[in-house]
């Protein structure tokens, strides 16, 4: 299968058997989170962008006895977490349209809220739908300065696709300093952790790392083009990749990915 039908699904919707070919990658930072989280047995949670459910999973192993709403954006991310998590509750919503019924016990979103803009005002928004002891656990990925996200930036400005693209690079997020979110969330909390992380993912040479990013972060650079421009896309960035990361003797690529974390107790 050719990488630029394989990175997205019908009408750019997320592909979840793209991004499950690292699941185990994936869930190493979404299990470093849920160790954190200092809850006993919370009875109710939020699972912000779910994806295809193995955070959900992850947490009604970790919970047994919570009752888990999946919060996704895409409906191929949410009929594959409906089939792998069968007890808990899955909804077609964004980040920005949340507001909960009542008052969760836990408010777990990994690898998500880097897509939502207005941080100064989302994480006080979050904090307020918990109750007193309720917990805000959040991880994102700190990648954007990383050269293998200005490499995908660079593409979108130098070629034919510039003026559908420019759009899609002028919107990248670069999430805020850690003393940021102190200073947002503090005044909100009665305890806060935050530490960052740079785990180094080893890959199958410069098509593992085409790989890896097709499944989330090259989606939106993708989504716009033909399946013509889309191969063209990634033949230049798996070029540029070669370029800026040099593989090992064994041909695979190490690939530095900070992560920046967050656990708020209200």
């Amino acid at each position: 299968m050719n990488m630029a039908a394989a990175s997205t699904g019908p009408q750019g919707d997320w592909n979840p058997a793209l991004y499950l070919k690292f699941e185990g990658e994936r869930a190493r930072a979404a299990r470093d989170l849920l160790s954190q989280v200092p809850l006993a047995a919370p009875s109710f949670g939020y699972d912000l962008g779910c994806g295809p459910g193995n955070s959900t999973d992850l947490l009604q192993k970790h919970f047994p006895s919570i009752e888990l709403i999946g919060l996704d954006t895409s409906e191929a991310m949410l009929a594959h977490a409906r089939t792998r998590v069968p007890d808990a509750h899955f909804l077609h919503e964004s980040v920005d349209d949340f507001h909960p019924d009542h008052a969760p016990d836990l408010i777990f979103a990994n690898s998500v809220l880097q897509f939502t803009p207005d941080h100064e005002e989302l994480f006080p928004r979050l904090m307020s739908f918990l109750p007193q002891g309720g917990c805000l656990a959040v991880q994102m990925p700190d990648s954007a300065r990383e050269a293998a996200h200005a490499l995908m930036r660079m593409i979108a400005v130098d070629g034919p696709w510039r003026d559908r693209l420019m759009p899609v690079v002028k919107s990248r997020a670069v999430i805020s300093d850690a003393q940021d979110y102190y200073d947002w969330l503090s005044p909100h909390c009665a305890r806060l952790e935050l530490w960052r992380t740079t785990y180094v993912y080893r890959l199958d040479g410069a098509q593992g790392v085409v790989d890896w990013f097709a499944g989330s972060a090259l989606r939106p650079f993708l989504n716009p083009l033909t399946d013509k421009e889309r191969e063209t896309f990634l033949a230049a960035y798996r070029r540029e990749i070669i370029k800026e990361y040099v593989p090992r003797a064994d041909g695979m690529i190490l690939l530095p990915y900070p992560r920046l974390f967050i656990v708020a107790v209200r």
